[in-house]
């Protein structure tokens, strides 16, 4: 008796392929913004944002850090 040995792509199906490429897909290229998924890291002024938000530090100290902040950034 002859097995059926055709269109089988390295043992698994055109569907399970398919369904592989999509998680991994979906696992790398899925948005940051997502809950329980990567997270991009806070940049200076954003940091610098949520502890004068938070009111550990002055409007002044606020100030003169943000100064130096965007006086050091490269635009």
């Amino acid at each position: 008796m002859e097995m059926y040995n055709g269109y089988n792509f390295g043992g698994m199906h055109f569907i399970w392929w398919f369904v592989w490429v999509m998680l991994l897909f979906w696992i790398f290229a899925s948005p940051y913004h997502i809950p329980g998924q990567r997270s991009r890291k806070d940049s200076p002024l954003d940091i610098l944002k949520k502890r004068f938000a938070s009111g550990s530090i002055t409007t002044e100290e606020y100030n003169e850090r943000k100064k130096i902040l965007e006086g050091n950034s490269v635009k």
